[in-house]
């Protein structure tokens, strides 16, 4: 089995080389009861080399970034840091001010990766001019889009300075397999990471009698066939969220398990991809 100190494989996101697992944080600093012990899972996977952490503002109204700040305390320059700005906020002076919000509540002076959290009614134009101002300034390093489908990912190639996308965070898992048809082999024909969200439905698919079986054959969990799932696919980087030290080692494992022919086709039976374009799922 792979050692927590090797390191895990990367793909390039922003520039950087980042881990093609990393940690996902919505719904963790809400609960005052459960705080040191998200705190300190955090800390693990970054032990371990999960050093991605994503976060947002939107998530417990800015409480995930204050956790992952005090996570990152003596520690920011082994993380690679993304946070997200709300459509509402997406102006080209409130993105601005949306992000000076968010480098304060973690600590830190600036983000690796920005990133629209979905498309609203402010023009792109004008949202990628704010992105570019933060760019040129180091506030952050990157930027980025989630839930765009493909055709905002053209309406977007189509603004200025808008080739700079960095990456398009989406959901993807074995029950959303949407992007398969065309937004994912769109942009692994052009070099564009995605950043999968959910990779296991939130524990929603670890019933399934196909994923099981799977597991049992590899002697690993539901989940980590769940995560080696989407981590076979070039060009992915997974996000899932790990609030308890033994799911944080959980998901670390997931990178040793090597799921053959036999498993991916039993998989595509149990959960078949869709034939045509279908709308882009959210959570």
């Amino acid at each position: 089995m792979t050692q927590p100190h090797q390191p895990l494989p990367t793909l390039t996101l922003g520039g950087q080389p980042v881990p093609i697992l990393g940690q996902g944080t919505w719904m963790m600093g809400e609960r005052p009861e459960r705080y040191r012990e998200e705190l300190y899972a955090l800390q693990l996977g970054l032990d371990l080399g999960m050093t991605l952490i994503d976060t947002a503002e939107m998530y417990g109204n800015g409480a995930s970034e204050r956790l992952v700040g005090e996570a990152l305390r003596g520690r920011r320059h082994e993380a690679f840091l993304v946070s997200k700005v709300l459509p509402s906020h997406a102006s080209r002076e409130g993105t601005v001010r949306a992000c000076h919000q968010s480098l304060k509540w973690l600590g830190t002076d600036h983000l690796d990766l920005y990133l629209l959290h979905w498309r609203g009614s402010v023009p792109l134009a004008e949202t990628v001019e704010a992105l570019e101002g933060l760019r040129a300034s180091g506030e952050i390093r990157a930027w980025g889009v989630s839930n765009f489908d493909p055709a905002d990912m053209r309406d977007l190639a189509r603004v200025p300075g808008g080739e700079a996308v960095a990456t398009d965070q989406v959901l993807y898992n074995l029950t959303r397999r949407g992007i398969e048809v065309d937004l994912l082999p769109e942009c692994q024909a052009r070099g564009l990471p995605i950043m999968a969200y959910s990779p296991v439905e939130q524990g929603r698919l670890l019933r399934q009698p196909a994923l099981q079986e799977v597991a049992r054959r590899h002697g690993a969990t539901p989940a980590q066939v769940a995560l080696a799932w989407v981590l076979r696919q070039p060009g992915v980087v997974a996000i899932p969220k790990a609030s308890r030290e033994a799911h944080v080692r959980e998901n670390r494992a997931a990178l040793d398990v090597r799921l053959t022919p036999e498993d991916l086709a039993q998989l595509d039976q149990a959960f078949p991809a869709p034939t045509r374009p279908v709308p882009l799922e959210m959570l």
